[in-house]
């Protein structure tokens, strides 16, 4: 406070005064030849504690987090926090698994289904499904339990990108007319 106070004199004051070549005694700068500001008078500062001083000390309160609905129509909604999740998780294990199985058997997006892949891509979904859908109906948001690196943001982004990427690779395959590696 006594510093903020001295600063506030220094700056305040008149700046039109003359030049000395005392040696000035300054709490900031020791010995040295600088341009020496006279006292203003008429320049008072007072200081008073104020009665809430321990109140300002402490932390503020942690906001409390907004409740969330737990409707099965609220959480399926179309804005709701359901529908792009699930499909954006979907997106990246079939992204990652056609790509793998394209890779290792040389097997294109339509050989793969056609060979059996409807039952897992059926298991996945229902399984991926309610394993969104529990933690929502409980009431947990993704937003909470998003820390790190892996936020419910890159979450999204990722699911958004991966579905681009399925449909690119369909329709890759469909206008080359095979697999694409």
């Amino acid at each position: 406070m006594a510093t903020s106070a001295t600063m506030q004199s220094i700056l305040s004051s008149n700046l039109s005064t003359r030049l000395t070549n005392r040696p000035r005694v300054n709490q900031f700068l020791s010995n040295a030849n600088v341009l020496r500001l006279p006292r203003n008078p008429c320049m008072r500062v007072r200081c008073t504690s104020e009665a809430n001083e321990e109140q300002q000390t402490s932390p503020p309160p942690t906001p409390q987090p907004p409740k969330v609905s737990t409707k099965f129509s609220d959480v399926l909604a179309f804005s709701g926090p359901a529908p792009e999740r699930i499909n954006g998780r979907l997106a990246m294990i079939g992204f990652v698994a056609a790509m793998a199985v394209e890779v290792s058997r040389g097997q294109d997006l339509f050989a793969q289904i056609s060979d059996g892949g409807i039952p897992w891509f059926l298991g996945t979904s229902i399984l991926l499904s309610f394993a969104s859908l529990i933690p929502l109906f409980k009431g947990v948001s993704v937003e909470s339990k998003s820390k790190g690196l892996m936020t419910s943001d890159a979450e999204l982004w990722n699911g958004r990108f991966a579905m681009l990427g399925l449909v690119a690779l369909a329709f890759t395959e469909f206008v080359k007319g095979g697999t694409i590696v």
